[in-house]
């Protein structure tokens, strides 16, 4: 089967919709499919190997510049490809701060417009490409900010359009108005150009049935799979040695890493728990630097002072090495999480979680066994289920297997892409 998947760079950063399509189109690979992983926006960045493409598609700088000129809606197709050089665009995206919705809205609602907003040359590249070089049986669009390029697609590639549901409404949600209102309606009216969603877990195919007024039977839960390879178990602690609590995630108010360092202040002064210490992974933009800088502030005038430590982005390697090496690892993120895919990883590792009960994660728990909920945005309740994991190692041990042996027998690469690839055969059929 020739497919098309159509995924979205994030800017020079490790995020988890980059990881998950990255994974997926590796498995299909291996699966004997014809797999082209197309990069839009900008190049992709993984921590595993990359399997796309080497061109961007949409390339940052022409969809920038297309909507904020009208000049550059017109200028040749080599002329564009100057500017969508991958090397080019992963210099810049590097230095870029944060996405900021506030500031994307007209963009955002153009490119939901697709063959009728202002980048309609970028589409018309993209679909050219399909159509003459490839000639995918069926196209995957990574979330559901690229409908607006369902339309063009089926009608000039002809094949079915499957869209995977990533976690785009925690950026939606931040478009002001009156952007924020059109988006909605451009999501629910382009919804009709898809054949089939996807959603990693019944929770957040549930939320986006709702959010974009679609026949739930037209979601599909596919889980998120890990490519196993390198995952094992985490160190045993000798009884001398301080626990680790661990957080790996992007370092930002939303991922909640200030209620875990809440949550460790608490237990800092309390003498019911061995010893422990924090330490806190993953990838900071410039606009976050000021929330990672107070934090640290407050951290060395309490109790956690010299007892926290933020060791950066990792590769995968340094990724795995990271979660063994944990006791317990806590994302309590402040909104509804649709992924989770860390706390996946660290299952993988048999190390038990503390997650909020609200999002995907209580699914996840009681689908898996790994870990423990606590109320959300509660840093107390928190701190009591971090210290009953601290308290009692054979518990904490038994969640970790527990855990440990879901991701081996459910959530792997091989089942994502057999369970994906059914749903294209599907498809093809009807």
């Amino acid at each position: 089967m020739r497919i098309a998947y159509i995924t979205a760079g994030a800017a020079g950063m490790y995020c988890g919709s980059c990881l998950h399509d990255n994974t997926l189109a590796a498995a299909l690979l291996e699966l004997g499919e014809d797999v082209v992983l197309v990069p839009t926006y900008t190049p992709l960045r993984t921590d595993e190997t990359n399997v796309s493409i080497d061109r961007v598609f949409f390339g940052g700088i022409n969809v920038y510049l297309q909507q904020r000129s009208a000049i550059f809606r017109h200028t040749p197709w080599w002329f564009d490809r100057l500017l969508d050089n991958p090397g080019l665009l992963e210099r810049l995206s590097r230095r870029a701060g944060s996405v900021d919705p506030k500031q994307l809205g007209d963009l955002t609602v153009s490119m939901l417009r697709g063959e009728a907003g202002h980048q309609r040359k970028e589409l018309e590249k993209l679909v050219h490409w399909l159509v003459t070089d490839f000639e995918p049986d069926i196209v995957h669009l990574s979330n559901s900010m690229q409908i607006g390029m369902a339309r063009m697609l089926r009608e000039r590639s002809g094949p079915p359009v499957v869209c995977q549901l990533s976690g785009e409404d925690i950026f939606l949600e931040k478009l002001p108005p009156p952007h924020y209102d059109a988006a909605r309606a451009l999501l629910r009216e382009r919804a009709a150009d898809v054949d089939a969603f996807v959603a990693i877990n019944r929770y957040y195919a549930d939320f986006m049935a709702d959010y974009l007024a679609v026949d739930r039977a037209r979601i599909h839960v596919i889980p998120h799979g890990l490519k196993l390879e390198g995952h094992g178990k985490r160190a045993e602690k000798q009884p001398h040695e301080p626990r680790v609590i661990g957080y790996l995630a992007r370092i930002c108010e939303e991922k909640g890493l200030h209620l875990l360092v809440e949550a460790c202040e608490q237990l800092a002064g309390r003498t019911d728990v061995p010893p422990f210490i924090v330490c806190a992974a993953g990838y900071l933009g410039e606009g976050d630097k000021p929330y990672l800088t107070d934090i640290e502030a407050k951290i060395a005038a309490g109790q956690l002072a010299s007892r926290f430590t933020y060791v950066g982005e990792l590769n995968r390697a340094e990724k795995i090495a990271f979660l063994q090496s944990l006791d317990v690892f806590s994302t309590p993120t402040v909104y509804r999480e649709s992924k989770g895919l860390p706390a996946l990883e660290a299952m993988a590792n048999a190390v038990p979680v503390v997650l909020p009960d609200h999002g995907s994660f209580p699914e996840m728990i009681a689908d898996t066994g790994g870990g423990l909920l606590h109320r959300p945005n509660d840093s107390t309740d928190l701190a009591e289920k971090l210290a009953e994991l601290l308290r009692d190692p054979a518990r904490s041990k038994q969640l970790g297997t527990s855990g440990h042996r879901a991701i081996r027998n459910r959530y792997h690469a091989e089942a994502m892409a057999l369970q994906t690839l059914r749903l294209y055969q599907d498809q093809l059929r009807t």
